[in-house]
């Protein structure tokens, strides 16, 4: 199944964060479904054996491998750029960005599928294609139905974190901002919508939603949309954020307190429910202009499936390399090729940055991811 190619023009954002210019977003009609039927028809199979290995013995994989795509695709397209643990430039990559970090999960489970797929069909298929597949398999693992995902991506050869500041959606954003954002990557506000039911499954440490348990506002100790109930419970898990907390060691609370390992409809019925963590989820039942969605999908279980794969579909196809000039086909999902016979320049070695504190996290996770 093709996808018409779509020119969307990048949209102005307003932020206060300072930011890199968007790029269009490039829904490329040049995927193809069964892209690797001849050169290796196991592949699609053997990604999904793997996947589905690891959710049986970690049932938080599925919801790791959802985010680190979402993460992936959203901010240069889907190249497999936030797999990359250098990039030749010497610039820190996507992956060292206080938005994924310690708080990406999954990462090895690419690490398996890759190294399994080189040894049956080597330098054959590439490490955004498996992500787009394992991403798919991860989303049926949790219960959603299967959907097709096409293939032919090549991998980029950059990864640059200063590419995410004021361009990546965050726990702190609004309708009115998630909507700009997601438009400016060529995704309409209903996949705004639907994407965010892949909080169904997965958590969400406390530093991201502490800022509605506590202190809210001058007049509100806690966040007045929030259940009182529900924030009481939340309470008891996390306590009160001191300076010197450690964010790896916060702990971490689950999306969905009913089904929280099956992709349903049940997040929808709890935003309407006032029990959400995070203010970009609460507001997407508060504003007016998403609430009708999210009272269609919380009554309809079966269209929320159905759409979800549509919008995982659409967000696999954006701004995709095709071109073998442009993209190649790494042999590690975490490295980029040397090219023969060319002798690069020696690699700059940048130092692992630093953990940043309790306060710094809660700040960034809330307003946006700010450079120094």
């Amino acid at each position: 199944m093709s996808m018409a190619m779509l020119f969307l023009l990048s949209l102005v954002l307003a932020s206060s964060a300072p930011r890199l210019a968007v790029v269009e977003a490039l829904v490329v009609d040049g995927l193809k479904m069964g892209f690797y039927n001849r050169t290796c028809p196991e592949a699609e199979q053997v990604i999904r054996n793997v996947v589905q290995t690891e959710v049986g013995m970690d049932r938080t994989i599925a919801p790791g491998l959802i985010r680190i795509f979402f993460h992936d695709c959203f901010i240069t397209g889907c190249d497999a750029s936030i797999l990359l643990d250098e990039s030749p430039s010497g610039d820190v990559p996507e992956k060292e960005s206080s938005a994924n970090g310690f708080t990406l999960h999954g990462l090895r489970t690419i690490d398996v599928a890759k190294s399994t797929i080189e040894a049956m069909c080597p330098r054959t298929v590439s490490c955004s294609d498996i992500l787009s597949f394992a991403a798919r398999d991860a989303a049926v693992a949790a219960g959603l139905p299967s959907y097709e995902v096409a293939g032919g991506r090549r991998d980029g050869v950059h990864s640059r974190m200063d590419d995410l500041p004021g361009n990546f959606p965050v726990p702190g954003h609004t309708v009115p901002r998630l909507t700009e954002l997601f438009q400016s990557r060529g995704l309409s506000q209903e996949d705004l919508v639907t994407l965010s039911g892949a909080h169904s499954i997965g958590g969400a440490h406390c530093f991201m939603f502490s800022n509605r348990i506590y202190g809210f506002s001058k007049t509100s100790e806690i966040d007045p949309s929030l259940d009182p109930a529900y924030a009481e419970r939340l309470r008891k898990i996390c306590p009160r954020p001191r300076p010197d907390d450690d964010p790896e060691a916060a702990p971490k609370v689950d999306f969905d307190e009913r089904t929280g390992q099956k992709l349903d409809n049940s997040y929808y019925q709890e935003l309407l429910a006032r029990r959400s963590l995070l203010t970009s989820d609460n507001t997407l039942a508060m504003d007016p202009q998403t609430r009708p969605l999210v009272e269609q999908y919380a009554k309809d279980d079966a269209l929320f499936q159905k759409r979800f794969g549509e919008a995982m579909q659409k967000v696999s196809a954006l701004d995709v390399i095709i071109q073998k000039t442009k993209g190649q086909i790494r042999r590690d999902c975490r490295m980029v090729n040397k090219a023969r016979g060319i002798r690069w320049m020696p690699m700059l070695h940048f130092p692992k940055p630093p953990k940043h504190p309790m306060l710094q996290m809660i700040n960034w996770f809330i307003r946006g991811f700010q450079r120094d």
